[in-house]
């Protein structure tokens, strides 16, 4: 039997945190969604003045980044660099920058997702979440 490695609640609760105080750090309005490694909500904090549509996108880059074990930008890339068919992929509706998945030890245990302001600047604070873990 091989052993799984899983996020804990105080761990997403850590991802949060982090990523909400970078966001806040540059003044952006967004949403940061937290999802296991099946794509399976944990965790959805939405900040003040963004758009209620961020909620969704939010969700659909984590996921995207969870199922994919790749961030979510990959996907962007491989479509507009000419790949046009991957856009009817099953399941995988947030191929946008801003999703990230969460590797420890070797084991991909989730992503976080962030949507609101430019996509780097999702990614950002994405991996500004990610980091609180120190893995």
């Amino acid at each position: 039997m091989q052993q799984k490695t899983v996020l804990t609640a105080d761990d997403v609760k850590k991802i949060v945190a982090a990523a909400e105080a970078e966001a806040k750090l540059h003044s952006w309005a967004v949403t940061i969604a937290v999802v296991d490694d099946g794509g399976h909500p944990l965790a959805l904090q939405r900040l003040d003045g963004v758009a209620p549509i961020s909620a969704y996108i939010a969700t659909e880059k984590a996921r995207t980044a969870a199922m994919g074990r790749r961030e979510s930008k990959i996907y962007e890339d491989m479509i507009n660099n000419g790949r046009y068919s991957f856009m009817t992929a099953p399941n995988l509706q947030g191929m946008l920058e801003g999703g990230v998945p969460i590797v420890v030890n070797g084991q991909y245990v989730g992503a976080v997702g962030v949507s609101g302001v430019k996509s780097t600047e999702d990614a950002q604070i994405a991996r500004a979440g990610i980091a609180a873990l120190g893995v």
